[in-house]
């Protein structure tokens, strides 16, 4: 189990080119990657997109790689002829102005076309082994992180289903003292409103007894949550996305404690729910960051 919250990052060097890859990720329904590159390295966006499905399945990656130093893809070039046109231009816009011509070099480097870098065929695969393999780092660091995010996940939910499943026995064994007690008040009742002014059938307030423990049955819902706590145990035990299944399952859940608390008008059986139903809240939250 890996949950989808993570952070890694790598280094890599090809010569004096340096680069530092980052790969963060958080919850999504479904796989979202945003990479951010620099300008020279941006044809480099299928392949890390691929890099990034082969790894994982679940969640909102963002990859960044930056240059880091002075390197670059290629070698620094001068136009000096761009320079000597740049300063002729220049001259001539300070004597048509009637202006002193004070020209600098640090002016004239930071004209376009003046100084820039090149970069060749080698320079560009030294760029693309150099990404590639700092985003390969990134994103395995990233997976351990968000590997020993799930064992903690995993605990946390095995703990909250076993405390599902002790309360669910629980109301399992109150359910029958829940039934006589309602039957003991419905005697009660029928007998303050006859007040001795005549009987009731026997068979008519068996019939209603009847009503009533079929009303308040809840064995199924039980059975039915004790049946997907045993489902979620065996998600734990799988490798790979569990994410989703584990999801639909808590929403299961939820609906069968649901349906006990409105079936059962009983205060421990309404208490037992409540438990139920925070413990289930729990899962759900945690679930929520599961791949």
């Amino acid at each position: 189990m890996r949950s989808m919250t993570g952070f890694g990052a790598a280094t890599s060097e090809e010569r004096s080119l340096a680069l530092r890859a980052e790969a963060r990720s958080v919850n999504h329904r479904f796989l979202q990657i945003k990479v951010r590159l620099p300008g020279e390295l941006a044809h480099l966006e299928p392949e890390i997109d691929e890099l990034v499905r082969k790894r994982l399945e679940r969640g909102s990656v963002s990859i960044t790689v930056a240059l880091s130093g002075a390197g670059t893809l290629g070698e620094v070039t001068v136009n000096t002829e761009s320079a000597r046109r740049y300063k002729r231009l220049l001259t001539r816009l300070a004597r048509e102005l009637e202006i002193p011509p004070e020209i600098s070099l640090d002016a004239l480097v930071a004209l376009p076309g003046v100084v820039g870098a090149g970069a060749d065929g080698r320079s560009l695969q030294r760029g693309r082994r150099a990404t590639l393999s700092a985003v390969a780092g990134a994103l395995e660091a990233l997976g351990r992180m968000r590997e020993a995010e799930g064992r903690h996940l995993r605990s946390d939910l095995e703990r909250n289903a076993s405390a599902i499943e002790k309360v669910v026995a629980r109301i399992a064994k109150r359910m029958p003292q829940a039934v006589l007690a309602h039957q003991k008040k419905l005697h009660e009742r029928v007998e303050e409103l006859i007040a001795g002014r005549g009987a009731v059938q026997p068979e008519d307030l068996a019939r209603e007894v009847a009503l009533i423990a079929d009303r308040m049955d809840v064995s199924e819902e039980l059975s039915r949550l004790e049946s997907h706590i045993a489902q979620l145990r065996a998600l734990l035990e799988r490798s790979g996305p569990v994410g989703r299944q584990l999801d639909f399952l808590v929403q299961e859940m939820l609906r069968e404690a649901n349906t006990i608390g409105s079936k059962c008008n009983d205060a421990q059986v309404s208490h037992g729910v409540i438990e139920v139903k925070t413990s289930i809240e729990r899962l759900r939250e945690q679930v929520q960051n599961v791949e």
